[in-house]
């Protein structure tokens, strides 16, 4: 078996919906593996969250949340809603505590970071609605 024709059964097998859980997934641990090694430098759109919980026990939250997603990627559609539920699960503080700072007046670019981690969660729960569209074998496939 030659290398491109690896990666395409690997890509069908994976589908759509795997492939958005393991680009998010990665981005997830990513970024919690950045605020681990390198902290944001203006955390005040954070302290509600920081006030809680330190920012290494949220970057580990965001590294466990990639790594569901990763896990669940190449599962069957309708097995795989763990990897969608952690990714947006860890969006909501963060959207919540951005918010939160601007509206009370603390981080004037809270309702921007509040906005852009909204569209990230709301893109994950469109796509987690989504089916996986037939593959090529199933489509010519007789019932």
């Amino acid at each position: 078996m030659t290398m491109p024709r690896v990666l395409r059964r690997a890509a069908s097998r994976l589908g759509r919906r795997g492939a958005f859980l393991s680009c998010y997934g990665s981005i997830w641990v990513l970024y919690g593996a950045g605020q681990l090694g390198m902290p944001q430098p203006d955390q005040r759109g954070l302290q509600p969250l920081l006030a809680l919980v330190p920012l290494g026990v949220w970057a580990w939250c965001w590294i466990t949340a990639g790594t569901i997603a990763l896990a669940t990627a190449w599962a069957d559609t309708g097995e795989d809603w763990p990897g969608f539920v952690a990714l947006s699960a860890i969006v909501l503080p963060w959207t919540v505590s951005y918010l939160g700072a601007w509206a009370i007046g603390e981080y004037s670019r809270g309702w921007i970071a509040a906005a852009v981690w909204a569209v990230a969660g709301t893109s994950v729960l469109v796509v987690a609605g989504w089916p996986e569209p037939p593959r090529r074998k199933e489509i010519g496939a007789r019932p």
